[in-house]
């Protein structure tokens, strides 16, 4: 159903019931407080004069894991991953603590894939990126604003990478807001 601009009344001109139906009822069915299905969601224009319900998604994993991987890859638990109903736009934040085992500087890349109606491999260009030693723990939030979606069910999943020798990451966060 789409909102349909009401009519011009007239003096004296009966109303039928198909136009009350159309021109009241069907626009009132129309408002967000009408589409409202789920706490915490918030309204976004999908086309002119219709709007949709969008739901932000998070997911935590608080396990300290590593990897040796110099491409991006899963750690021994997957994620976080976050699927949402989005249109052509979606807002990405995703944060963790990462580390390296190595004495010298190494860089620690956390990325997201994004798969489902959309396939957009994680890559440097997205990345959260950390510059440490072995004795520096840094903890970080990293937002990427996401314009290239195809509108459907699309799911981010973080990917961890370093550049040598061993990385750790934990308090892994992710949170996606789509429009």
């Amino acid at each position: 159903m789409a909102w349909t601009a009401p009519m011009t009344f007239v003096a004296n001109s009966p109303l039928t019931a198909a136009q009350l139906n159309t021109h009241l009822r069907d626009n009132f069915l129309e408002t967000a407080p009408a589409k409202a299905t789920e706490q915490g969601g918030y309204f976004v224009t999908d086309t002119a004069h219709r709007i949709v319900e969008r739901v932000g998604r998070r997911q935590t994993i608080s396990t300290e894991e590593a990897t040796t991987s110099t491409s991006y890859d899963d750690l021994a638990t997957q994620g976080p991953t976050v699927t949402v109903q989005t249109g052509e736009l979606a807002l990405a934040l995703w944060s963790c603590e990462m580390r390296s085992s190595n004495s010298e500087p190494t860089t620690c890349r956390v990325t997201v894939d994004v798969t489902g109606d959309t396939t957009i491999a994680g890559d440097d260009i997205r990345a959260l990126t950390n510059s440490t030693g072995a004795a520096g723990r840094h903890q970080s939030t990293h937002a990427v604003f996401f314009d290239d979606l195809n509108p459907g069910e699309n799911t981010w999943t973080m990917k961890y990478r370093t550049s040598s020798g061993e990385a750790t990451f934990q308090r892994r966060r992710l949170i996606v807001l789509p429009y």
